[in-house]
């Protein structure tokens, strides 16, 4: 570990305690033997999972120049402090139980596509906190700058750049145990250069077989490998992780000698809602959801995955679902997040919910920073009896309401009711008094 992040890691454990809910005698170590379970039971354990985004994946040539030359010039050039262990700790104490790690391996590589020791180090700390912890970690290729874009034109120098990197990575990582999962690549597998899918079929089967090929490539690097890679876990990135489009017949999983793979596909739909802060000249902004038709799409699309994989026997994860805050209700961004998670999950499938920084989790103190969406995720997988601290009045959410009720109460003027009387003492710390308010009334504001 560099002083960098000692420093940060000092900083961050002098402000704030983190409790771990498992004790590390009881964690599986990165480097046990492989479970005998299926792909489907490993899907189904990996619980609900939220995204590390806007960390590695950063790129951009503009950081090579201003930047320093080390990780953490590409770990915090798009917004992100440096990652500590009390932040990766924290994603499993607000209890998600996967961690995807987005990564641009092109960053600070050498000749002969070589990935960066220093580069590869610092992702290797980060997977190694997040085992500590009790997280299944998907490590997959981003999209790195872009380059995955050159196939159709520039097959045989991409194919090798792709092999290049999966057998760099393998090695790396052989020995871990099944608790980490290798992606095959993020959202750029699908050319619109050679298929257009508003303008007809022409090219359609060349671009689909291309994606094809290169997760074939992918298996076959990674059962090819040492250590644990015969038997490990993978995740094959859809037709541009689309969801219809990944319904394809034309799409086809790799074979695989360990039948261990499952389908990755991203869920932001309807875009006007998930994707667009403002109206666009492809799209009109949403600031609300909720309705009939949305939930009657968001359920023909997860019952869509369903048959097409999840009852054939072949697993699928939601590796990136969300939307943005800005522009939007709260009310309907908690209920599209929490509602796509439960429509997800009750179908098998495990789902990932993307953040970045000031998102949705607070990487500054190690929280998420809307409590109340955090337990409706958690409700999902019947795991919601957390204390939802702040919640004064009892009433299942944290709000104004709860501000006011609490100031009464300090001031002796009205009572917190009995079963709520603890929800009450906002920092944990076994008493409720002024200190609490002012933990509410923060809460509130970054709300």
């Amino acid at each position: 570990m560099n002083l960098k992040k000692i420093l940060a890691g000092a900083v961050a454990a002098g402000m704030l305690w983190c409790n771990c809910a498992v004790s590390a005698a009881a964690l599986p170590q990165k480097q046990s033997p492989m479970r005998d379970i299926t792909t489907a039971e490993l899907v189904k354990d990996m619980g609900i999972g939220i995204n590390l985004g806007n960390t590695y994946e950063s790129c951009g040539d503009w950081i090579a120049q201003w930047g320093d030359g080390t990780p953490e010039s590409y770990e915090t050039a798009w917004g992100s402090p440096v990652i500590t262990q009390q932040m990766i700790q924290g994603y499993a104490d607000a209890g998600f139980d996967t961690l995807r790690v987005p990564v641009a391996w092109t960053n600070l590589m050498g000749d002969n596509y070589t990935i960066s020791d220093s580069y590869l180090s610092a992702v290797q700390e980060v997977v190694d906190w997040a085992r500590d912890c009790g997280l299944y970690v998907i490590l997959n290729l981003h999209y790195d700058g872009g380059w995955l874009a050159n196939f159709p034109t520039d097959k045989e120098n991409c194919m090798e750049k792709y092999k290049r990197i999966w057998t760099q990575v393998s090695d790396a990582f052989a020995d871990y145990d099944d608790y980490l999962i290798f992606e095959s690549q993020n959202e750029e597998l699908g050319w619109e250069s050679l298929w257009n899918r508003w303008g007809g079929t022409e090219g359609k089967a060349e671009s689909y077989a291309l994606v094809n090929e290169i997760n074939q490539t992918f298996v076959d690097i990674i059962r090819s490998s040492g250590g644990n890679n015969p038997q490990r876990h993978l995740l094959i990135s859809g037709y541009n992780t689309d969801v219809e489009l990944t319904c394809d017949s034309l799409f086809q999983m790799p074979d695989d000698p360990a039948h261990r793979c499952a389908v990755s596909v991203h869920y932001y739909t309807p875009s006007g809602f998930a994707i667009l802060e403002e109206d666009a000249d492809w799209g009109k902004m949403r600031s609300t959801w909720g309705t009939d038709a949305d939930f009657e799409e968001l359920n023909r699309n997860m019952d869509l995955l369903k048959t097409t994989y999840v009852d054939k026997g072949i697993p699928v994860i939601i590796g990136e679902y969300g939307c943005p805050k800005k522009n939007k209700e709260e009310e309907s961004v908690r209920k599209f997040l929490s509602s796509v998670c439960g429509a997800a999950y009750e179908r098998d499938m495990c789902p990932v919910l993307w953040d970045i920084t000031d998102l949705h989790y607070d990487r500054n103190n190690c929280k998420m920073y809307d409590d109340t969406l955090m337990q409706q995720l958690l409700a999902v997988k019947g795991d919601s009896d957390k204390p939802l601290l702040g919640d004064c009045n009892g009433d299942g959410s944290v709000s104004a309401a709860d501000l006011v009720l609490l100031q009464k109460y300090l001031l002796g003027v009205e009572s917190l009711p009995k079963d709520a009387a603890a929800l009450a003492d906002c920092n944990g710390d076994g008493t409720v008094n002024g200190l609490d308010l002012a933990v509410l009334r923060q809460t509130l504001a970054q709300v």
